[in-house]
């Protein structure tokens, strides 16, 4: 998968005098964050040489505070993890979903934040359960968890795109019932895009029943994001996931939820399942994901 470089790649523009705690962290280049990331705003998206948005925010917090220059690297979402797994970049960031599979070909950190299972549909029409989806087009993004969900559910026919725009255009052409994406990215869209008339909704979990049933549905419950890195990288991500749990003890998170138009109490608390679904798999037994204060 080819990509395209945002900026220089280390060298010359490698910072001066990295501490030897800043080089012990095992970044391709000592002082530099190589991070690979697709336009997915306002997730990330590269603005002079710069990661912004949601992700990037918190990646440059992170960055500062390790000493660490970030680096990226822009493509789309299959390279992003190709990228992490061949060990071509340090990082990847974008609503990343943990799932046991991913977790064997590289490394999670904790949870930066939780995202609940968001539909972009068209205006007046209303989805709720998983029921309600069965027979209909159902568009999300190739390589996302959803693909999985959405091939289970009975009748419904996936259509799976490269970007999310994709996803949008066809809603809005009504080539799709519903598209699923990641909360921010559909209210975004609904303020710079009026003319597609969608609306956010958001799917009643399924029940533990029906996932027991139907594995592929627990992508259809709210999930958590990590911060991806090669399998060898342990070193920075412990130090990634140490401060992440600081920016929610801290307050900083929640500020940049905020910023971005989100619910800090919905981004920001796991699910039940969240701490089981990782302990003894890439976390102890003991291990407690993070959350603000409820």
């Amino acid at each position: 998968m080819s990509t395209v470089a945002a900026c220089g790649s280390g060298g010359d523009d490698a910072p001066k005098n990295v501490s030897a705690k800043t080089a012990a962290l095992g970044t391709l280049t000592p002082g530099v964050i190589k991070v690979a990331v697709q336009p997915y705003a306002p997730y990330t998206s590269v603005q002079g040489g710069r990661v912004v948005g949601l992700d990037g925010d918190i990646l440059a917090y992170v960055a500062r505070k390790l000493g660490l220059k970030v680096e990226p690297e822009v493509t789309d979402f299959a390279g992003m993890l190709a990228g992490v797994q061949s060990r071509r970049v340090d990082i990847t960031v974008g609503g990343v979903a943990w799932s046991a599979e991913r977790q064997k070909q590289g490394l999670f950190t904790d949870p930066p934040y939780y995202s609940p299972p968001a539909m972009a549909v068209r205006s007046g029409k209303t989805y709720r359960t998983v029921g309600d989806l069965e027979n209909l087009n159902l568009g999300t993004v190739e390589g996302y968890v959803w693909v999985k969900s959405i091939q289970a559910v009975p009748g419904a026919k996936l259509h799976a795109y490269p970007d999310a725009n994709g996803v949008f255009d066809d809603l809005g052409a009504g080539r799709v019932d519903v598209g699923f994406l990641d909360p921010l990215l559909i209210i975004a869209a609904q303020k710079q895009r009026p003319d597609l008339k969608i609306d956010t909704e958001y799917l009643t979990p399924p029940t533990a029943a029906q996932v027991k049933a139907k594995p592929a549905y627990q992508y259809l419950q709210p999930y958590q994001t990590g911060f991806y890195l090669p399998r060898k990288a342990t070193k920075l991500e412990r130090a990634i996931s140490v401060q992440i749990d600081a920016m929610y003890a801290n307050g900083e998170m929640a500020r940049l939820v905020r910023k971005y138009g989100g619910e800090p109490k919905q981004f920001l608390v796991p699910a039940a399942d969240v701490a089981t679904a990782r302990r003894g798999v890439d976390r102890p037994q003991d291990w407690t994901p993070p959350s603000i204060a409820q």
